[in-house]
């Protein structure tokens, strides 16, 4: 039997903070507000935690996964909706509310529908399960007898006996926990998912209506700026805090130890007083020499080594192959790039904090919040704000943290910490530089029979964040762990070979604060695996796809490896294409595949390049994607993924490298780190392989795993010359050629 409890309405009532539609903010003093009210669980366990129906029959779904642009905030509401049998439009959508919303754990991985999605799906069907008793016991019927549709429960038998969801528990609590076992709709009568709906949010972008990180404001606010050492390392000798009495509207200098930062009463006042503010700092030239980056790399000492697999005796084989083959892959160190720099808002009040944050990972950040502040994790509410894309962990949680400590240190009031271009490419955490060494053998009859590659890759530590700059700069306790996420994944190749060795060196540091960039390790390893493949079909002169599949026994494998074929028109030949060695430019086609993580999302793109052998330049002029993550919630959505994925790694493989001197970044803005341009943008041709009766898989990061595979493929078949470095620029290229006389 269902209690009332405190009501949905009530709740949200005390924390000022119901979040529908596009708006995410509540008042400025949202927690203090809260405090003393009954709270709304966010239990993992609990349907309440994930699901509200009020009195109209409306839905309130909470999601501790947010939308990072990827249009997730649509696609959840597509799984409640269907699962809950409500119409689409009567769902709403709370997201990254540490008050209000379950900890599902980060925004990332391509796990917020294959996990976040499925924990709200099996909630809502132990929801529906209940709401069916309730109307059996309301309408005196058999649960056997009732069906529902638009959140009407009727009986099969007498049409005229039904019940709304509003009448049932409007307002109220389920207090039920959630049922593993609650039966889920059967696929085949999905009238929602599966179908593309435009995304909830675009309208409002599009129209210039939508309030993005950057643009909220809360009343008293003051702006901050944090004025960063000129060296990664260096030690603050002297402030000269007169130096900006004549800022208008100055409130405050604050310093603690190294974390220097300006107050100021607006935007234009903050920048100036940063720019003004004289200041003196120790020297520090303690980062490698850029041009020595990958012998530092290997010669980093390895905490440990790791094998992903092993299986025959892959040194003996190689020893006995009939032919032999070496590489040796180089990926550059990336920043995130954000277009919009990192950007918060903080308000400490009455012993409470409350940040607003396009964090992806709010729960987490709260953790470093409550150890940055000295404060119980219960005193602190972040609340998510769509900002600048991050596809990692790039400046936003530094940012928050800034301007949590800087209002703790002007006594309270709300401060916005918005950071400059140069703070963000230059302080952001970086993907760590990855070197890969992989030997092959091949049989007299052009089959792999030995594979044995090493991997050259930071350490890993996942249980939290980075340590955040406020943090390190003021000296606070935290851990310097490296965070470059799960990125010994993909090392072991998505084929099957009789003999097969991987190994990682886990090294014990990396030249920058590391974390995560989309599909991290996941796009390196590939990288080389996939190019690699190539190298040896071509040494055995076999066609590229058709040396995939000998080695290929996965079917869902070799069906997205054919589909893509298929689609993009594939013409079997070995590679490279006749003449291409000799041609002053050519166009070329390369292939890459792989099984994301080898447990989930089977991938295969074909890039169509064109190359010149006299300039250097590489142009990606279409890029084709066959994509399986099993159930597809909105297509549309998923092509959104695949597309931005594509851009995003074309930018990457191309144009974007850091560059350093021994104390600093030096690519700080959008020239010395050039990203994509629009004419540049490639054709994205999508082919979706749905498998409705099968788990959903991710679709933000799979398909970025293969594109620099298939691009370096297509160069070597339209000029006949390997590049191994990336990013592939003109000067790359045309260092290749000559080394290959």
């Amino acid at each position: 039997m269902l209690t009332q409890h405190t009501t949905r309405r009530e709740f949200l009532k005390g924390t000022g903070a119901l979040i529908v539609g596009f708006t995410l903010a509540g008042p400025r003093s949202a927690l203090a507000q809260a405090a003393g009210a009954a709270a709304k669980t966010v239990a993992l366990d609990e349907v309440d935690s994930f699901l509200a129906v009020a009195q109209d029959g409306t839905v309130t779904v909470f999601a501790g996964k947010v939308d990072l642009g990827t249009g997730l905030r649509t696609a959840l509401r597509q799984i409640a909706a269907e699962e809950l049998e409500v119409p689409f439009d009567q769902v709403t959508l709370i997201e990254g509310d540490t008050a209000l919303t379950p900890d599902q754990g980060p925004t990332w991985g391509s796990l917020s529908i294959q996990i976040g999605g499925v924990q709200i799906r099996q909630a809502a069907a132990t929801a529906r399960k209940a709401l069916a008793e309730m109307a059996a016991t309301k309408l005196g019927v058999p649960v056997g007898d009732l069906a529902v549709k638009d959140g009407v429960i009727r009986s099969n038998a007498d049409p005229t006996k039904s019940a709304l969801y509003g009448e049932l528990i409007g307002d109220r609590e389920f207090r039920l926990k959630v049922d593993k076992n609650a039966s889920l709709k059967d696929p085949s009568t999905y009238t929602i998912v599966g179908k593309s709906i435009q995304r909830v949010d675009i309208p409002a972008k599009v129209t210039g209506a939508w309030t993005y990180m950057q643009d909220f404001r809360v009343p008293g606010m003051l702006h901050a700026r944090v004025v960063r050492p000129p060296a990664i390392g260096a030690t603050l000798l002297e402030v000269d805090e007169k130096s900006v009495d004549d800022v208008k509207g100055l409130v405050k200098v604050v310093r603690i130890k190294e974390f220097l930062a300006v107050v100021t009463e607006t935007e234009w006042g903050a920048i100036q007083a940063a720019r003004r503010l004289r200041t003196r700092w120790s020297p520090w030239e303690g980062l490698p020499e850029m041009d020595r980056l990958y012998d530092e790399v290997r010669k980093t000492p390895a905490a440990k080594d790791d094998v992903t697999v092993n299986a025959g005796d892959a040194t003996s084989a190689l020893a006995g192959a009939a032919k032999a083959h070496t590489a040796t892959y180089e990926f550059a160190i990336h920043t995130h790039g954000s277009i919009g720099p990192s950007c918060a808002v903080a308000e400490t009040r009455d012993g409470h904090v409350t940040v607003w944050s396009a964090s992806q990972a709010t729960h987490w950040l709260r953790r470093q919040l409550a150890a940055l502040l000295s404060m119980p994790e219960g005193a602190i509410r972040v609340i998510y704000l769509d900002g600048a894309g991050c596809y990692g962990r790039n400046g936003h949680e530094d940012a928050a943290c800034d301007a949590a400590l800087i209002s703790r240190e002007i006594g309270g009031r709300p401060v916005r910490v918005q950071w400059m271009r140069e703070d963000e490419h230059g302080w952001d955490p970086k993907g760590p530089p990855t070197l890969v060494e992989i030997r092959g053998g091949l049989d007299s009859n052009g089959k792999i029979v030995a594979w044995q590659s090493e991997f050259w890759i930071p350490r890993t530590e996942i249980t939290e964040w980075p340590p955040t700059i406020a943090a390190t700069l003021a000296g606070f306790p935290h851990k310097e762990a490296i965070n470059p996420g799960n990125i010994h994944q993909d090392s072991a190749p998505s084929y099957s070979f009789p003999n097969v060795r991987a190994l990682l060196h886990r090294l014990d540091s990396t030249p920058f604060r590391a974390s995560w960039i989309r599909s991290p390790g996941r796009m390196q390893n590939t990288y080389a695996n996939e190019s690699f493949m190539d190298e040896l079909a071509a040494a055995a002169g076999v066609d590229s796809v058709e040396f995939r599949l000998r080695h290929l026994t996965d079917p869902r494998g070799v069906a997205v490896l054919k589909a893509a074929e298929a689609r993009a028109g594939w013409t079997p030949r070995p590679s490279p294409a006749a003449g291409a060695a000799r041609s002053e430019s050519g166009v070329g086609r390369g292939i890459s595949y792989v099984k994301y993580e080898n447990v989930r999302t089977y991938v295969a793109a074909v890039a169509e390049v064109e190359a010149s052998r006299k300039t250097g330049e590489v142009r990606v002029r279409r890029v084709v994607v066959a994509h399986d993550c099993g159930l597809i919630i909105n297509p549309d959505g998923v092509k959104n993924q695949i597309e931005g994925s594509v851009v995003q790694t074309v930018s990457r493989t191309l144009k974007e490298e850091l560059t350093w001197d021994r104390s600093r970044v030096t690519s700080v803005d959008w020239a010395t780190y050039p990203i994509l341009t629009f004419p540049e943008v490639p054709e994205v041709v999508i082919e979706l392989i749905d498998r409705p009766k099968d788990p959903p898989w991710g679709a933000g990061e799979p398909s970025a795993a293969v594109i620099p595979s298939a691009i370096a493929n297509a160069i070597f078949d339209a000029i006949g010359v390997r590049v191994r470095t990336i990013p592939f620029t003109p000067e790359r290229v045309r260092a290749a050629i000559r080394a290959q006389g």
